[in-house]
């Protein structure tokens, strides 16, 4: 497990470059966050994947800016391009890493939608996914790939 560990699983970045990651850990599936700060910051729908912060990797962080969206969460984005990328608890924990800054081929599927009570008005969640209404924790529900 611990040779897992070290082993290169993902790199993404911004939209710019002025932010390049390395990922040493498998990434669980995607989830899909309906809440109003995700759909604000990323103009829709966002998806995440996780990992331990002592798992990534900066190889370029110049435009890395970080925005407390509340006082629970922090949100890391490129100052530059105005990528959205990061997003974690204030306290700590996993660092969520949205999936469109992961290069491809990622191998990671969707995996549930998370706070769906948060919905926008302007589309409807018909892919069979499960879906939790207000609740981001669904580790119990994913699995790492």
């Amino acid at each position: 497990m611990e040779d897992e560990k070290k082993s290169l699983r993902a790199t993404g970045g911004c939209l710019c470059a002025k932010i390049r990651f390395e990922i040493y850990q498998p990434l669980r599936q995607i989830s899909i966050c309906h809440c109003k700060q995700c759909r604000q910051s990323a103009g829709y729908l966002a998806g995440f994947t996780v990992c331990d912060p002592e798992n990534l990797v900066f190889l370029q962080d110049e435009g890395l800016k970080w925005y407390e969206s509340s006082e629970h969460a922090k949100r890391g984005f490129c100052d530059n391009c105005g990528s959205s990328i990061f997003w974690t608890e204030i306290k700590g924990g996993n660092m969520g890493i949205a999936a469109g800054s992961l290069d491809e081929p990622t191998g990671l599927t969707s995996g549930i939608h998370i706070f769906t009570e948060f919905a926008g008005d302007y589309y409807e969640i018909k892919d069979g996914l499960p879906q939790r209404k207000a609740d981001r924790h669904a580790d119990d529900l994913l699995s790492s790939s």
